[in-house]
């Protein structure tokens, strides 16, 4: 059976830290591993739109010696038919299948029905690819995971989810400042089942939480499907209103000067001011260079590729 990642803990522990060091090792000297992926083929696959999930993965196989194959959801007949049924076809023509979808329903229908492993790119509930990159860039900067403090702010959706997931299991507190949360995120009971971890907590101030933390962390109040939707526009309203007392800015910091993360896009003067996107303490853009890295190195596990 193929081996899929549909969410973070799909990954041991112990996984977790060599997908991770193997990310590092990629990243440091990427000539080592130019062939690693060898004419291995890759299928992207996205019901929603995408850069950092399509730039990143197309980039990683590419690194690797692979190739990839890029599909847009409403110009296949994905759109028209079964999920299976597509799924067992195309699972025949690749190696690995990236999915990024709207329904974790539709990404575990894809995974029972394919024959290669399936890689969650960001559905309803979560978001394992946006989690490896976070948690490389952790150790990077902080030089350690375990023992490291992140603070999430802002809706608990899917990334939070992964966040909690990957906190749990790498050793990282994690303190959530989350107001608001999507329904399907809370469906998933992921923060039930890492409760004994002792790792995960809630905070109602952003000022108290990043003065304990060495990470903060913030993602779009508004899902980027729904961002410029008409017909979203009383739901977004409603949550810009309940979110912006606790918008990641210098204020709002209380005088705290953690590293400044975000998975972008980023909605400037919404999630976060202007002023941090690009201020000293900003590790943004390293974050979502990583993408590349750490997905590299996911390829390759699932894979069976050099470690």
């Amino acid at each position: 059976m193929p081996r899929h990642v549909l969410k973070l803990s799909d990954l041991a522990p112990d996984e977790l830290r060599e997908i991770l060091q193997l990310a590092r090792r990629i990243k440091e000297n990427p000539a080592q591993y130019e062939s690693a992926a060898h004419r291995r083929g890759l299928l992207l696959l996205f019901e929603k739109t995408s850069t950092r999930t399509a730039l990143s993965y197309q980039s990683a196989i590419a690194r690797l010696g692979g190739y990839s194959v890029v599909l847009e959801w409403h110009k296949t007949n994905y759109a028209i038919t079964s999920v299976e049924y597509e799924t067992q076809y195309v699972s025949r023509n690749c190696d690995v299948i990236m999915a990024r979808v709207k329904s974790n329903r539709t990404l575990k229908t894809m995974a029972d029905n394919s024959q290669v492993p399936v890689i969650n790119g960001c559905d309803d509930q979560h978001h394992p690819s946006q989690a490896l990159a976070d948690f490389l860039t952790i150790a990077e900067v902080n030089g350690k995971l375990e023992g490291s403090t992140l603070c999430y702010v802002g809706v608990h959706n899917n990334v939070a989810n992964s966040l909690i997931e990957g906190c749990a299991a790498l050793g990282v507190r994690l303190l959530l400042v989350t107001p608001m949360a999507n329904e399907q995120a809370v469906a998933a009971g992921v923060e039930a089942r890492v409760a004994d971890s002792g790792l995960i907590e809630h905070r109602d101030s952003l000022a108290e939480a990043a003065a304990e933390a060495d990470f903060v962390y913030t993602d779009t109040w508004v899902d980027m499907e729904f961002f410029s939707d008409p017909a979203f526009e009383e739901e977004k309203r409603r949550r810009v209103e309940l979110m912006q007392p606790f918008q990641l800015n210098r204020e709002n910091l209380g005088g705290a000067q953690p590293w400044i993360m975000h998975d972008m896009p980023i909605h400037a003067g919404y999630e976060i001011s202007a002023d941090l996107v690009d201020s000293e303490r900003s590790i943004i853009y390293q974050q979502a260079e990583n993408r590349m890295w750490a997905q590299a190195a996911l390829l390759l596990h699932l894979l069976g590729g050099k470690s």
